[in-house]
This record gives C-alpha cells, structure tokens and sequence, in this order.
C-alpha cells in the first residue's frame, strides 16, 4: 500500500454529457459508464484513485428546474450553491454506481464514496468585480430588467447569438478545499474518492467562524489541481475531448504535443496557443499541480488511458 500511486482525475464535461444528448439520466449514465472503463487501466495498475468532475450542464439544468418551480407553483428559489451541492449529490451518486457496476464486470472490489465538497474563496477576490460565467436560463430584456429590480447585486450578460440574456457569476480562485485529509486518507487506503465536483461549492467567511455560500462557479480543472497538490498524489489527469494537447488547433499547422516544460507551457500560454473557453484553464490547472510538487499532469481524451505515449505529459523543466 505504502509503494501505490495516488492519481487525481478530472473528468470533463462530455464524460457526463455528449454534444446533442439531452441530459436524460439513462444518457449521463451510460457516458460515465464509459468513462469509468476508461479508468480500468489505473486501477488494474495499483492505482489509488480521487475522481473529479464538471456540472455545467447539471447546474443549468437545476437552475431551470428553479426558475420553472418559482413561477408556475411559487417554490422558493434555491441559491447557486444549493443547486451546486444538489448536482455534486447526483453526478457523484452515477459515478460511484456506474464505477461498481464496472469494477464488478470485471471481477474488481473496491469501495467508492462521494464527498461533498466545499471550497473556500475570498470574498475580495478581484473575481467578483468582473462576473465571466453565464449560468442558468436566457432571460428576455424586460425579464432582466424585473430581476434587477429584485436583486440589484446580480449581473447579466447578453448572449451573442441572440438568445436573451443570462446570469453572470465570478469564477474565483479556491484557496482552500473542506476534508481534504480525509480524501486523502480515504484514497491511500484503497477507496475510490469523488470528491470538489464542479470545481466545488464556494464558501467564505462573511465573519469570523461563519462559512457561507456565495454565488460563484470555480474552475474545475484548478480546484481539482489544488486537491491534488493538498493530497500529494503523484499523478494528475485532465480528462477532455481531445487525445493531445495541440498548437495552432484545428488549422493546417496543428501541431500535437507528447510532452511540454513547464517553461514551455507558460510561453505557448503568452504567445495565445490556448483560448480562455478550452485549453487554457487546463494548462493553468496543470502548471498549478507541476510547480508544487506533482510529478506529472496528463491532458488527454479518456478512451486514450492505458495507451502507450497517451495524451499530453505536462512536466518540471
């Protein structure tokens, strides 16, 4: 037990949610079935595992489920941090049933448990004065203007396409992560830990003593790096929907990359290899993991787990 590895993996969005799908239960648990395979290789190989997801969607979902119940039957709004913790209770309960129901298929015992998880954020984190993250439903301008007059605080978007508007939100930076020692313990001693879904819930202290929910979205990947760093686990894997991290994506020059410098990394960041809406984040999440202490971040697509010279390797250097 003392020589296993420990390895923290992200799944991304389309582990739960694939592009035209409309987010039905039987959908997402077929998805995570699939991509609890995926993970097979890592467990057959001694591995110690801490899965992390996304909820977007889920979240949105929620979101909707709210807004529909507030104005056909008057149910009282649930906050952004209730629907969060609401979406880490389902998405962990797919994975831990979808994950036993492989690991018995293939003849493998192991415990999996999902944690709730909280994240605390700075309240003056400079996040919160330039809100990034459309949530929830599309509003028309007039449905705006009456939610403005309810919550002055809160802050819209238009959409580009011509949707209407939405909700925008912060996306701090987690400082610190509830129960990470027990994710750790829970992990080294052979159980399968789900743990800061969706990035986490995010919380502060509006005083002494007191936590708090307040209405943010956390990066997935970063929160996921900072658990992985907390939990000195010797592997981190980005889960995504591409094999390889590439330059000039998508393009007649494309260039796919088996193993980046941290160095590298941060000069491909600057040049603008990386667009703030995919890869970026990830890099971020992956030099955060590197640069204290990691030995090694992975990015590649999950079907590639297990292959020879998989993915991205993100190393010091």
């Amino acid at each position: 037990m003392e020589n296993t590895k420990l390895a923290v993996v992200a799944f991304g969005g389309n582990a739960l949610l694939r592009a035209g799908q409309k987010g039905r239960v039987e959908e997402q648990a077929a998805n995570v079935y699939t991509t609890c395979e995926s993970l097979l290789s890592l467990v057959k190989n001694g591995y110690n595992l801490v899965v992390s997801h996304g909820n977007g969607p889920q979240v949105g979902n929620i979101l909707l489920q709210v807004d529909a119940g507030e104005k056909l039957y008057n149910i009282p709004e649930m906050p952004l941090d209730i629907c969060g913790a609401y979406s880490q209770g389902f998405i962990g309960y797919l994975i831990e049933q979808q994950f036993k129901n492989v690991l018995v298929k293939n003849g493998l015992d192991k415990n999996i448990i999902t944690l709730v998880t909280q994240v605390l954020v700075d309240e003056n984190d400079k996040a919160f004065q330039n809100p990034t993250k459309p949530i929830g439903p599309y509003y028309t301008e007039e449905e705006k203007d009456a939610l403005k007059l309810k919550n002055p605080q809160d802050c819209f978007a238009k959409d580009p396409k011509g949707k209407g508007w939405r909700k925008i939100v912060a996306s701090p930076k987690p400082i610190d992560i509830s129960n990470k020692e027990i994710v750790e313990r829970l992990s080294r001693e052979g159980n399968i830990v789900v743990a800061v879904g969706g990035g986490g819930i995010p919380v502060f202290y509006p005083e002494k003593g007191r936590l708090q929910g307040i209405d943010a979205v956390i990066d997935k990947d970063l929160a996921s790096s900072m658990l992985a760093v907390y939990i000195n686990a010797d592997e981190f894997y980005i889960l995504t929907d591409v094999p390889k991290v590439c330059l000039n994506f998508n393009t007649a020059s494309e260039k796919r990359l088996d193993t980046i410098t941290v160095s590298e990394a941060k000069q491909y960041l600057e040049q603008g290899h990386f667009t703030e809406g995919s890869m970026a984040p990830k890099i971020r999440a992956a030099l955060n993991f590197v640069e204290n202490g990691g030995k090694v971040c992975i990015i590649t697509e999950a079907s590639q787990l297990g292959q020879p010279m998989s993915g991205t390797r993100v190393v010091r250097g």
